[in-house]
């Protein structure tokens, strides 16, 4: 594979990719969400000159190639703009197969359990369960995951008493049903006081505790993995590979959850679920928004050994994600029973919203023939 030239579509919220190889073959990919627009200027900037006129062969050894040039910017900016390319050459690769991109990948298509995550802390724990039940009565969903502590917040809750008062407010709703709870915390405490979290979590049923420390102090989130039955689970900031190996050797938690879009793409993502699947350790990766990555994230659960018990589904509208509206002509998002649905469409099955592209920001790297 040869590419000629790589388009980007982007604004500060989202940015797609279109790579057109030698022989005049198109595929589409996106670059992670937030902060797009930059991320596109690193992937005309650092990706594309590595990229474009090479004979590429072996897709994920060319990311590694990547990485060694560019050697003095390792980090999330690279990984974010290499995940536009590398997910436009799945969607180039399938639609020349003619097969989704899932059995590209040794899967099949098929449906998936999506547990319905709240994105929000500035809802109270009331209206939270309030609207838990109408998404389970509307759309089937059997598992929930909401917010606890703040963001990053030094042991801070959003307001005082939220948590105590939310953990049980959620459990009570559901009480007696066969429905799964989760929480995430964001990066919130400090190990003995997530440790007095998460006994009251296991006390009120919730079976998942997320990111519960600083996620970059790996010995923290350890010593609460250590003290507690609840699943602890990260990882989704983590997008080196040296740093996945260690978190998974040293067993910082129980569940990992790799990004497909911060860790550079499906290739990467799938390294991230092999060194998982060999130390016994399931995968349900992190995808808190319902641009591509929801559906990258499909594919690879419906592909892997050591997926996890259910998908991330985003479930916040236009007042929180304003810009996820019309980026697509079909939406890949369907939920019945509480499960979302991989198809056989060829590549990725989605097309891009035409209205969309023409209001983005558009870059393009090229070569002559």
């Amino acid at each position: 594979m040869k590419l000629r030239s790589i388009e980007t579509f982007s604004n500060p919220f989202v940015g797609f990719v279109r790579i057109t190889d030698d022989s005049g073959a198109q595929g589409w990919g996106q670059m992670s969400t937030y902060h797009s627009d930059i991320t596109a200027q690193v992937l005309h900037r650092q990706v594309a000159p590595w990229t474009l006129g090479r004979d590429i062969e072996d897709m994920d050894d060319h990311l590694n190639y990547i990485q060694e040039r560019e050697h003095k910017f390792p980090g999330s900016y690279v990984c974010r703009a290499m995940g536009g390319l590398e997910t436009a050459v799945w969607d180039m690769r399938g639609k020349l197969a003619g097969k989704p991109v899932v059995e590209l990948l040794g899967g099949t298509p098929g449906k998936i359990r999506a547990y319905a995550s709240s994105m929000k802390r500035d809802i109270t724990p009331k209206d939270e369960a309030e609207r838990f039940r109408k998404l389970r009565g509307e759309f089937g969903f059997d598992a929930f995951k909401f917010r606890i502590g703040s963001e990053a917040g030094r042991g801070k809750d959003e307001w005082e008493g939220r948590t105590e008062e939310i953990v049980p407010t959620i459990a009570n709703a559901f009480k007696s049903e066969d429905v799964a709870l989760l929480v995430d915390a964001n990066s919130c405490y400090a190990p003995q006081q997530a440790i007095e979290v998460g006994r009251m979590l296991e006390a009120n049923g919730i079976s998942h505790y997320e990111e519960p420390c600083p996620y970059w102090e790996l010995e923290q989130t350890q010593e609460v993995t250590e003290a507690l039955d609840i699943d602890v689970t990260g990882g989704e900031q983590d997008c080196q590979i040296p740093i996945w190996k260690r978190m998974i050797d040293m067993r910082a938690v129980d569940i990992v959850q790799p990004d497909v879009m911060y860790m550079g793409g499906i290739g990467r993502t799938m390294e991230v679920a092999r060194l998982a699947e060999a130390a016994g350790l399931p995968v349900t990766p992190h995808c808190a928004n319902l641009s591509l990555v929801t559906l990258f994230t499909m594919h690879v659960l419906r592909s892997i050994p050591n997926a996890g018990k259910y998908l991330e589904f985003a479930i916040e509208g236009d007042d929180y994600y304003p810009w996820q509206r019309d980026l697509f002509v079909n939406d890949p998002y369907t939920i019945t029973d509480g499960q979302a649905e991989v198809t056989d469409a060829p590549g990725w099955g989605v097309e891009v919203n035409p209205e969309w592209l023409a209001k983005s920001i558009y870059q393009i790297s090229e070569i002559d023939r």
